[in-house]
């Protein structure tokens, strides 16, 4: 049980990891365009996976797609998925060049990593409060069990709080990203 709450928290972990690696910064970074996806051939694909996506530069995102005919397309995506990008075709390759933060834009972003960092906060709770749920019924039946459960549960917050200040750490570190 406990393991499968560890696992748990630690995939909320991972979630927000992803989260903050695709929120935008002053630099360009791949994961930016992770939330991508291409109208290829009447069905949704991940751009990741219809094109290599590069950054050479550390204002610019190049994405070179493996069939030439989706250029068209991927370029469409980019600029339909209200990402503040504007992406520019030559025929072989798409250019996204990642234009610098502004003060506002700054603001907007520290404010959607807090929004973020409470949605994974809520999260890792939710899960502590299914494992003590979930001990609450199986103790039920035994009694002396759940005396030892809790008592553990008690003296371990560290889990938890644990898990928080992960996500509260990469929070401060994207915030000071945004800075630079």
């Amino acid at each position: 049980m406990d393991a499968q709450l560890k696992t748990r928290m630690d995939k909320a972990v991972e979630d927000f990891r992803k989260a903050m690696a695709a929120t935008r910064t002053g630099r360009a970074s791949v994961h930016m365009l992770d939330s991508v996806s291409v109208d290829y051939y009447g069905s949704q694909m991940p751009l990741n996976q219809i094109a290599q996506v590069h950054a050479p530069e550390p204002q610019l995102i190049t994405v070179q797609p493996f069939d030439q005919s989706s250029l068209a397309a991927i370029e469409k995506a980019i600029r339909g998925a209200e990402l503040g990008l504007n992406p520019m075709n030559d025929g072989k390759i798409v250019r996204v060049p990642v234009p610098a933060l502004t003060q506002e834009r700054r603001q907007e972003m520290v404010k959607h990593l807090h929004k973020v960092l409470e949605e994974h906060r809520t999260a890792v709770r939710n899960i502590r409060r299914d494992g003590n749920d979930a001990i609450k019924k199986s103790v039920e039946r035994q009694k002396d069990k759940r005396r030892r459960r809790k008592a553990r549960s008690r003296r371990n917050p560290e889990t938890h709080d644990g898990e928080i200040k992960k996500m509260e750490e990469m929070s401060k570190g994207k915030e000071k990203k945004s800075w630079n």
